[in-house]
């Protein structure tokens, strides 16, 4: 049996994800720490391996996954935020990533 990583879906970057289901209110994992980082002048997300430099929109959504709003709301609040329509797919392919790395629970 070959692992995840070097099944040959995973192998291509154009491959696309398959859905995964959401959390009704999506949370960080308790394994990651969201904070700003003034040297890297970014949001990162710290994991005890690590860190991921996060994108100035990605950490908008990511700091939204505080168990109390759903990825509707979140789209919401970054529509209304940013003056912006439809990000709702965007938002919820980022949060589904989220759910696939193990950051989001």
């Amino acid at each position: 049996m070959t692992s995840p990583a070097s099944s040959p879906a995973s192998a291509g970057a154009s491959t696309p994800s398959k859905p995964v289901e959401l959390p009704a209110h999506p949370r960080l994992s308790r394994l990651y720490r969201l904070q700003y980082e003034p040297v890297q002048t970014a949001w990162v997300l710290l994991y005890p391996e690590g860190m991921v430099k996060l994108s100035d929109s990605s950490a908008e959504i990511l700091r939204r996954c505080n168990g109390q709003l759903s990825a509707d709301e979140m789209s919401a609040e970054l529509e209304t935020l940013f003056s912006v329509q439809g990000i709702g797919p965007q938002v919820r392919d980022l949060l589904q990533e989220g759910v696939r790395r193990g950051w989001i629970v």
